[in-house]
């Protein structure tokens, strides 16, 4: 894996680089839809290639480990085989499904204890086994074991839980280099996680830490977990100042369009968010005029396309007033259809954000666009 950077933004951080992986090259900025299980919900692949144009998907360790289980993936000859992807693929650790398990998980300094939410049996996250584990998947770029702090978070849980993903961190790299021969026929990549909670001095001290690793890319974590966006960005941008220039910088969890369109303008690369899909199939629709709730009744006897400025064939072959009629008659094409819309616009957008990024005007669009993204329309 390598990444070039191509070009800054002379007014922001904003940069536009080439992420190169064995199974292609990533143009960032870059959202991944969440397909959490093997799967992005309410579309196929074909769609997410065809009409999305998606570069890279981001599945997660902890429900792939629970079903259906890593035997069954490793025997296919990982997940891309197995779930017929042929682009890039991320995994995330599990260290946000264990921190959401908080009823269910016992933390040690070995790692987690935690029951599983499908039947309650007990399972161990470790460092070392979790490293294994991503491994056998096989996606392009995983992810080290951490612990994601809720919010609000008391300094010294923030603290303390920070020393933890620091020492784990430490022995999934370890973990990582002593097996360094390919699982399968390519390459993989590890990328460590900065955690702090929002407290600037933990946050610069585990950005410091986490640099000190020779990675092929970073990521921010602990963020988008309910506090306020403005402390978000400045936590965002205290990390971004901190980690390498030269290397990619993954925002995890995060976020609406506006919080993109900002976090790109801090210096982050890569995004990944449940949000366009989990809206869609509750009926949201992401605009670059603002959002529709296609249920409301005004959209009952609007005929006109669902989106006029939208680049895939759903916003003009289909009027507000029927994907409203699919909704409301409860029929599966209705949250398919909102699906490939907001996925398609997500992308649409960071590609928009590179665009303006290479023609030098990336502040001045950002700043006109990004309070409409937020409104209602």
């Amino acid at each position: 894996m390598s990444f070039e950077l191509i070009k800054s933004d002379k007014k922001t951080n904003g940069r536009v680089g080439n992420l190169v992986t064995s199974h292609g090259v990533i143009e960032t900025p870059v959202f991944m839809p969440v397909g959490t299980i093997g799967n992005v919900k309410a579309i196929s692949h074909k769609d997410l290639t065809d009409i999305v144009n998606a570069q890279i998907i981001l599945s997660n360790t902890y429900h792939l480990y629970l079903r259906p289980g890593i035997d069954v993936i490793s025997k296919a000859g990982g997940i891309h085989k197995f779930m017929g992807w042929e682009r890039p693929v991320l995994t995330d650790s599990g260290g946000y499904q264990v921190y959401s398990l908080a009823k269910k998980r016992k933390l040690t300094k070995d790692g987690a204890w935690f029951q599983s939410h499908i039947d309650g049996s007990k399972h161990f996250f470790s460092p070392e086994n979790v490293i294994d584990i991503q491994r056998k998947i096989g996606a392009d770029i995983i992810m080290a074991f951490d612990e994601c702090t809720h919010y609000p978070c008391e300094y010294k849980y923030a603290k303390d839980s920070m020393g933890l993903t620091h020492s784990w961190l430490n022995r999934c790299y370890k973990q990582f280099n002593n097996n360094s021969a390919p699982y399968y026929n390519y390459d993989q990549f590890l990328f460590p996680i900065v955690q702090g909670s929002t407290y600037k001095d933990l946050r610069k001290e585990s950005a410091l830490e986490v640099a000190s690793y020779d990675s092929e890319g970073y990521a921010i974590g602990g963020l988008s977990v309910g506090e306020p966006h403005d402390i978000m960005y400045e936590m965002t941008d205290i990390v971004c100042s901190i980690l390498p220039k030269t290397k990619p910088r993954y925002l995890m969890g995060v976020g609406t369009p506006a919080n993109l369109l900002e976090c790109i303008s801090l210096g982050v690369d890569m995004f990944d968010c449940v949000m366009p899909t989990r809206n869609a199939r509750n009926g949201m629709l992401f605009t670059e005029k603002g959002i529709i709730n296609i249920l409301n009744e005004k959209w009952k006897y609007d005929y006109s396309e669902i989106d006029k400025n939208g680049n895939s064939y759903v916003d003009k072959n289909y009027s507000k007033a029927y994907l409203r009629h699919l909704f409301v008659s409860k029929e599966i094409l209705g949250p398919m259809i909102a699906t490939i819309h907001n996925l398609a616009f997500y992308v649409s957008l960071i590609n928009k954000a590179r665009e303006h990024i290479i023609e030098g005007d990336f502040s001045e669009w950002k700043t006109k666009i990004s309070k409409q993204l937020s409104s209602r329309i």
